[in-house]
C-alpha cells in the first residue's frame, strides 16, 4: 500500500471516530444460541446411547459475520452439532462444508448425570484444558491449517429428562495477553481505504465468501498491492505475503462500531507469538445482504506484545471466557416443555422408563423390537382392557383389539379401558371404545378396533348363516397372518380353539390368560407341530429356525419336547360352555385382584419370548436351576404356564408338553385344516364330536370306560399304607 495514499486517506477521516489516544482494546463477547433440535438430539442420545456415561463429546458450534449493523451474530448449535447416531442412519445430520451462513467451530460437551454434579464441575480446570488445546494448535502451526480451532468452545450441561428442562454454560476460551493489546485505531473500512482499494477488497471478499472451499473459512491474510489491489489468501500463506501491507481479517460475529469481535482475541495470540507480529493491523469483516460492506467492517491497529512466560515451552496461557449471564458469571436454564408438541412429549415420557432400564440393569433391551411388534387381543374385556395397558408400558405400540359385545353398566369398574359414558345409549362397541381410550392414554399408539365374533365349536351355524361365519373365519385367519402375537383373552374355553389352530398351522406366538373365581392361568402355547417357515416376531434366520424346531419333538427321551397348547391337556373337545347358564356362570366372576395379576404375567411371558434368543421354540423352564434353562438370559426363566391361586397367595411355573391328541395343535388336526381349510373349520364347529374321532379321543375314551380294577380286599390295606 503506498505510504502517500494512506496517509491522505487517514487524513480524511473525522477525529471522532478516531480514539484520541492509545486504549486497551477491548471485545465484544460471543454470544451463544442453542436451537432445541440439539437439546431434543442430546436427550435421544442420552438415553438411546450414553445412559451412564459422562465422557466428553465432541460437537460443532456454528456462525457466520455479522450482518446487520444492529444485531449480533450467535454462535448456534443445531441438531446436526452433535456426532451422528449410526443408528439414526440420517444422512442429513453429516457435517456439509462450505456453507457460507454456516461456519464450523469445534467444541467439546461435558454432559453430567445429575445437577449437583453439573454445579460441581471444576470449571477453570475445564477452561484451562480447552485453552491449551488452542496454545497447543498456535504451536504446532495447525491453527494455519484449520483457523477455525481459534475459536474453539466449551459447553457443559444437565439435561433434565423427566422435567425436559436443560441448564447449560458456555466457554470461549481466550488466551489472555499480559500486557493486555493497546488499540491505537478503530474506523470503518470505508474510511481507511481509498475508494479503488474498498471497492478491490470488497471483491475479493465476495469471491472468498463465495467459493464452496474458503465460505467457512472464518481467519484469513489481507494484502493491498501499491496499485490498490487486494488479494485474499489462508493464514498458512504468511510466508508468501511477507514485504507486503497485510492485515489479519476474520468473520465478526460483532455488530459493535468500536470493539471487534471475541475471535480476534486468540488471532492476535497467534500473529504476536507464532509470528512475531508487534504491530497488528485487522479487518473485522462484516456483511449486508450477503455482501461485503465497508461501512459495516472495521480496520483497527493494535500493539501486541508476547507475555513474558509464553517463551517457557512448558507454559500454558491463562484463559478467560466463560459467557456472562445479564452481566454475571452464571448458568443458563431452558424449558421446552411449553414449546414441545404434546404428542411428541407423551412418545418421550413414556418411553423414558424403559429407556433407563438400559443404563444399568437391561442392557440388551431391545425397544425397537417392541415398538414394532404387533400385537392381536382376542377379547377387550377385564383381561384385554389390562394386557393392552401393559403392552403401552412395554413399549409396545402396534395393538389390536377384538371384541364383538358392548360396554355394559357392569364393566367399568373391572374393565380399565372405559368408563360411564361408554355404557349409555345401549353401549358402545368394546373394540371402538377400547381403542378411543388407548389412544386419549397414550395418542401415539396405533390402536385398531375389530367387532367380530369368533365361531366356536359347539355352536352350531345355521345353514343360511355358513357363508358369514366362514366370512369370519378368514378374516379371523386374515388377523392372525398379520400380527406377530395373538393373545388369547376370551372368557370361554371353546372361543379359544379357531385361533389357536390357526397359531399352530402358522407357528404363530400366542399366549392365554384364563380366570376362575380366585385362580388365574397364564401360558405360551408352544411352536407348531412342524417346521414351518417363518418364527412370527422373531427376526430368525430360516436355517437358524428350521434347525431349532427339528428338534422339538412330542417323544419322550432326551431331546426338547414340543410345549403344548391350551387344549393339549384335554380329552374333550371343547363345547358349548355358554347355554344352560345361571347368571353367575354366565358371567365371568373373579377376585378383582386376579386380572391384573394374570394380564402383566402374560405381557411378561411376551417380552420374555421375544428376547429369547430361541423365540418361540424356547424350552419351558421352571427355575436358574434347571439343567440346560437358560439361566443366564437377562430377564430371566422363560416358563411354560403360570398357575396361581390368590386365595392361598401362591404360584406355580409348570411344563406341560405337546398331546399327540390335541383338538387343537397336534400334528393330525393341523394337517387336516392344511388339506381341507375352513370345510374342515367349519365341520369342526358344527360337530365337536369330529375332533375326538380325528384325534383318537374317541377311542382313548371307550378304551377307560372298559378299563376296569378288580382290586383285592386282602391287599387294600397294604396299599393304602403305600399311599
Amino acid at each position: 500500500m503506498a505510504e502517500n495514499a494512506e496517509s491522505q486517506q487517514r487524513s480524511r477521516s473525522s477525529s471522532s471516530s478516531k480514539p484520541s489516544f492509545a486504549q486497551v482494546l477491548q471485545f465484544a463477547p460471543f454470544q451463544s444460541a442453542v436451537d432445541e433440535a440439539f437439546w431434543r438430539r442430546l436427550s435421544s442420545l442420552k438415553l438411546d446411547t450414553l445412559g451412564l456415561d459422562q465422557s466428553p463429546i465432541e460437537i460443532t458450534g456454528f456462525y457466520a459475520p455479522c450482518s446487520h449493523p444492529q444485531v449480533s451474530k450467535h454462535l448456534t448449535l443445531l441438531s446436526e452439532s452433535l456426532p451422528p447416531d449410526p443408528s439414526e442412519q440420517l444422512p442429513s445430520l453429516g457435517m456439509s462444508r462450505g456453507n457460507r451462513n454456516k461456519c464450523p467451530v469445534p467444541g467439546i460437551l461435558y454432559n453430567t448425570n445429575t445437577l449437583e454434579s453439573f454445579h460441581a464441575l471444576d470449571k477453570r480446570s475445564l477452561l484451562n484444558m480447552e485453552a491449551k488445546k488452542i496454545w497447543e494448535d498456535i504451536i504446532s502451526g495447525k491453527a494455519e491449517e484449520e483457523c477455525a480451532v481459534l475459536s474453539r468452545f466449551l459447553l457443559i450441561s444437565f439435561a433434565d429428562l423427566k422435567k425436559w428442562s436443560f441448564h447449560y454454560w458456555f466457554a470461549f476460551p481466550a488466551l489472555a495477553l499480559d500486557p493486555p493489546a493497546t488499540l491505537t485505531d478503530l474506523r470503518p473500512a470505508s474510511q481507511w481505504f481509498n475508494i479503488e482499494e474498498a471497492e478491490s477488497l470488497s471483491a475479493a471478499c465476495n469471491e472468498w465468501r463465495n467459493s464452496r472451499l474458503t465460505a467457512d473459512v472464518p481467519f484469513f491474510l489481507v494484502t493491498i498491492a501499491s496499485n490498490s489491489h487486494a488479494s485474499i489468501r489462508p493464514l498458512k500463506d504468511w510466508e508468501l505475503c511477507q514485504g507486503q501491507k497485510v492485515l489479519f481479517g476474520f468473520y465478526d460475529p460483532c455488530h459493535l462500531p468500536n470493539n471487534p469481535g471475541w475471535p480476534l482475541r486468540n488471532f492476535l495470540a497467534l500473529t504476536c507469538f507464532r509470528w512475531k507480529v508487534k504491530l497488528v493491523r485487522f479487518l473485522c469483516y462484516r456483511e449486508k445482504h450477503g455482501l461485503a460492506d465497508m461501512g459495516l467492517s472495521l480496520v483497527g491497529e493494535a500493539l501486541v506484545s508476547v507475555p513474558e512466560g509464553w517463551r517457557d515451552p512448558h507454559c500454558v496461557p491463562k484463559a478467560v471466557g466463560w459467557e456472562p449471564q445479564k452481566g454475571k458469571l452464571a448458568s443458563r436454564c431452558i424449558s421446552l416443555r411449553e414449546s414441545m408438541d404434546p404428542t411428541r412429549l407423551a412418545i418421550s415420557a413414556a418411553d423414558l422408563n424403559l429407556k433407563l432400564m438400559r443404563w444399568r440393569t437391561l442392557p440388551s433391551l431391545n425397544l425397537n423390537m417392541l415398538s414394532s411388534v404387533k400385537c392381536l387381543l382376542l377379547g377387550a374385556g377385564t383381561l384385554g382392557c389390562q394386557v393392552a395397558r401393559m403392552l403401552m408400558a412395554w413399549g409396545v405400540r402396534k395393538i389390536t383389539l377384538l371384541d364383538s359385545g358392548r360396554v355394559a353398566m357392569s364393566n367399568p369398574l373391572r374393565q380399565s379401558l372405559y368408563t360411564f359414558d361408554d355404557c349409555v345409549n345401549g353401549g358402545d362397541l368394546k373394540s371402538s371404545a377400547s381403542v378411543r381410550s388407548l389412544k386419549h392414554i397414550f395418542p401415539a399408539v396405533e390402536a385398531e378396533g375389530i367387532a367380530l365374533a369368533i365361531p366356536m365349536p359347539g355352536h352350531p351355524v345355521p345353514h343360511g348363516e355358513e357363508a358369514s361365519v366362514l366370512n369370519d373365519c378368514k378374516q379371523l385367519q386374515n388377523l392372525i397372518l398379520s400380527h406377530d402375537v395373538t393373545f388369547l383373552l376370551t372368557d370361554t374355553r371353546e372361543s379359544r380353539w379357531l385361533p389357536t389352530l390357526f397359531c399352530a398351522s402358522y407357528n404363530k406366538i400366542a399366549i392365554t390368560a384364563a380366570l376362575g373365581f380366585d385362580s388365574y392361568l397364564v401360558m405360551r402355547h408352544g411352536a407348531g407341530p412342524d417346521v414351518f417357515q417363518g418364527s412370527g416376531v422373531k427376526d430368525t434366520a430360516e436355517g437358524t429356525l428350521v434347525a431349532a424346531m427339528e428338534k422339538l419333538s412330542t417323544a419322550e427321551g432326551g431331546e426338547r419336547r414340543r410345549l403344548g397348547c391350551y387344549f393339549c391337556n384335554d380329552v374333550v373337545a371343547p363345547i358349548d360352555s355358554t347355554s344352560n347358564r345361571t347368571l353367575d356362570q354366565q358371567c365371568t366372576v373373579t377376585r378383582p385382584g386376579l386380572a391384573p395379576i394374570a394380564s402383566a404375567l402374560a405381557v411378561e411371558l411376551l417380552v420374555g419370548i421375544l428376547h429369547h434368543p430361541d423365540g418361540i421354540c424356547a424350552p419351558g423352564e421352571i427355575s436358574n436351576n434347571d439343567v440346560g434353562s437358560n439361566s443366564e438370559q437377562p430377564l430371566g426363566i422363560l416358563p411354560h404356564q403360570v398357575r396361581g391361586s390368590i386365595s392361598q397367595f401362591s404360584q406355580h411355573v409348570l411344563i406341560g408338553y405337546s398331546s399327540n391328541s390335541c383338538t387343537a395343535c397336534c400334528n393330525t388336526v393341523v394337517a387336516e385344516y392344511r388339506k381341507r381349510g375352513m370345510e374342515f373349520v367349519l365341520q369342526a364347529i358344527n360337530q365337536p364330536s369330529y375332533l375326538e374321532d380325528l384325534t383318537g379321543l374317541t377311542e382313548l375314551m371307550k378304551s377307560a370306560s372298559a378299563f376296569q380294577v378288580d382290586w383285592d380286599d386282602d391287599e387294600t390295606e397294604d396299599v393304602d399304607a403305600d399311599f
